[in-house]
């Protein structure tokens, strides 16, 4: 990674709907501009996503995604309004957030949900994008959200998975996204609060090649995880409001931007199968399958890969 930076600049910015979103620019303020789109949904971001720009070379612009991270009002909070928070809604805040920074045109980087993002807002503004750097491809399909939420994945950590059924009761454990969203729902900490870190702890045990505690610490913490889970499970109970495929069958616009995909071949999160099948559509990417890497973006092998990606388009 390059060496730590901290922003030139940061702001909050009323995106409507009674949403501020959290920004900041940090590396040159006359580079290439670029804007990290961070993961979940409901994750949020860190410095080390600033690591992986030039920062003599790069605008380096973060955000928060609505109701995460230091954006208000906090989905964690029990009178969050999660029907203002949908696909097409954080597509339109990048836009705002684009003409809000005065940029013209921007290289777009994004990883699991941020590439759902990434794809989303490049098919909707392709005239906006210079390039794409994608990584651990998800489209939403639910084939996708099957094969991790609904008990594919179990046949690789069937040990792990137990907890994830735990706070589901047996009868309602044949639509566990349904079931969870009930859960998550419910207006007492005492049901929501376990849903959600039972929800997160899963997720973040299966996402990098090895077992990282620190990484478990960080999602089960009691107001990341809420938010975390809610919109997660918001978006997955929706389909991301697209046409199941959308992503991949319109991803034919993306052909006149560079664009490289960066995939774990061990990602049990967001299997090979989704960036193999964007690939077959948008055969001018350079997809580069890492042969030691689970899902997440900081295992060497993708933080290698995403760094020379966002070197070669620095000029």
């Amino acid at each position: 990674m390059y060496p730590e930076i901290e922003p030139y600049e940061t702001g909050h910015l009323d995106v409507g709907d009674g949403q501020s979103i959290y920004w900041e620019t940090s590396g040159n303020p006359d580079g290439k501009p670029v804007v990290f789109l961070h993961g979940g949904p409901g994750g949020a971001t860190n410095p080390n996503q600033r690591r992986v720009f030039n920062p003599e070379k790069y605008r380096i612009v973060l955000f928060d995604q609505r109701g995460c991270g230091k954006s208000t009002p906090h989905m964690s909070e029990p009178d969050a309004d999660l029907s203002v928070n949908t696909t097409w809604h954080l597509v339109g805040d990048i836009e705002k957030l684009r003409e809000h920074l005065g940029i013209e045109r921007w290289q777009v980087f994004g990883g699991s949900w941020g590439s759902t993002l990434a794809l989303a807002y490049a098919e909707t503004h392709p005239e906006k994008v210079t390039e794409l750097v994608l990584r651990g491809i998800f489209t939403l399909r639910q084939v996708e959200i099957d094969w991790f939420y609904e008990g594919g994945a179990a046949a690789v950590f069937p040990d792990l998975w137990e907890g994830f059924l735990e706070p589901v009761a047996a009868q309602d454990r044949k639509h566990l996204v349904r079931a969870y969203s009930e859960l998550l729902a419910d207006p007492d900490p005492e049901v929501h609060v376990p849903a959600a870190q039972a929800w997160s702890r899963w997720e973040s045990s299966t996402i990098t090649l090895l077992h990282n505690d620190t990484k478990v610490e960080e999602f089960t913490e009691p107001a990341y995880a809420t938010a975390f889970a809610r919109i997660e499970n918001h978006y997955f109970m929706h389909g991301g409001w697209m046409e199941d495929g959308q992503l991949i069958q319109d991803a034919a616009k993306l052909r006149d931007i560079p664009g490289v995909i960066v995939q774990g071949r061990y990602d049990m999160c967001t299997p090979v199968m989704t960036a193999w099948a964007l690939h077959k559509v948008w055969p001018e990417a350079d997809l580069q399958i890492i042969p030691d890497a689970g899902h997440a973006f900081d295992e060497p092998g993708i933080l290698s890969a995403l760094i020379e990606a966002t070197d070669r388009f620095a000029e």
